[in-house]
């Protein structure tokens, strides 16, 4: 399925002397420049009725004509999926993600995915990009995500996460005692063997995580991050990479193993934590419809609420 899109805009002339491109994205922002150069190589954005390449330099007074097709994702299907909504508006939806949901459907995941109870929820979402989907989080990362729920506003939210304009800081618990807090900043790729998985590689995407000690326990720290980029896997990459991976990790935490002397209610605790220990906290953007600032915060799910009970009893730093 396709939306038919049609538009007119005159050239103001103090854009006289820019790239066509660069006049199509202040005069159609909702759309992206790569989109627009689309169009225009396609003949469906015409200047003064005319298909020129995306780089023709405008004098000002011309007009532009937009005559596209949106494409309609239709072969992603509407599903009951259950997942908590935040906040919503008729903008933008913040999602409290649950542990174990794919966020978008893949080969091994074809369907039951965030994007499939999403469509179920707002069928409007299929002229969404992605169904409205700005940045992901892993099938086992709990906490909050926003979805874009018009083509204007993921434009705006993609725009803004380029920009780095949208804060998101994550909790999560640590092998290992930090003596500090720091930033880890290096490149992140696919690794060279292992598809599954990344790996700080020098040529990578460049990527930037902030950390901060809320708590140090025995064997463990209770830690507050901040990314500066949304690399796949990124945290979990970099806590690995400084030898402080996450606890319950099942890609990058190593084998499992138990701190000497461990008491059997935290042995218990470690062995039954199955996901990695990894909860998106916070999270802040300006409006897309509004520019307002808008923040959240949300609470650790039960699972990590309940380990560092465990670890706060039976692992106290002040004992060792």
């Amino acid at each position: 399925m396709h939306e038919m899109i049609e538009m007119d805009a005159q050239v103001p002339l103090e854009l006289g002397g820019q790239r066509l491109d660069q006049v199509a994205a202040q005069l159609f922002p909702e759309y992206s420049r790569s989109r627009l150069q689309g169009w225009i190589k396609a003949g469906q954005l015409l200047l003064d009725d005319r298909q020129v390449k995306p780089r023709e330099k405008v004098v000002g007074g011309e007009w532009l004509r937009l005559e596209a097709e949106l494409e309609v994702f239709t072969e992603w299907q509407a599903e009951p999926v259950d997942f908590p909504i935040h906040y919503v508006d008729e903008h933008v939806i913040v999602v409290n993600k649950p542990a174990g949901l794919t966020v978008h459907p893949g080969a091994g995941t074809p369907n039951g995915t965030l994007l499939n109870g999403l469509l179920h929820y707002d069928p409007d979402l299929a002229a969404v990009p992605r169904a409205g989907i700005v940045h992901r989080l892993d099938k086992d990362t709990t906490g909050l995500m926003v979805v874009a729920r018009t083509v204007e506003a993921h434009t705006e939210l993609v725009r803004y996460l380029q920009a780095r304009d949208i804060d998101r800081e994550y909790e999560a618990v640590c092998k290992g005692v930090m003596t500090g807090g720091g930033e880890v900043e290096e490149p992140i790729a696919r690794h060279p063997t292992q598809r599954i998985k990344m790996a700080v590689r020098p040529g990578g995407k460049p990527a930037l995580t902030h950390y901060r000690v809320l708590k140090r326990f025995a064997h463990h720290t209770h830690v507050r991050l901040k990314l500066e980029s949304g690399r796949t896997h990124q945290i979990r990459v970099h806590m690995d990479h400084i030898h402080y991976p996450l606890v319950g990790d099942p890609v990058y935490g190593g084998q499992f193993s138990l701190p000497r002397q461990c008491p059997d209610l935290l042995r218990e605790a470690l062995q039954g934590f199955q996901r990695q220990a990894l909860h998106a906290k916070a999270l802040g953007f300006p409006h897309p419809a509004t520019g307002q600032w808008m923040h959240w915060e949300i609470d650790l799910p039960e699972d990590m609420q309940a380990l560092l009970q465990v670890l706060e009893e039976e692992s106290p730093a002040d004992e060792y």
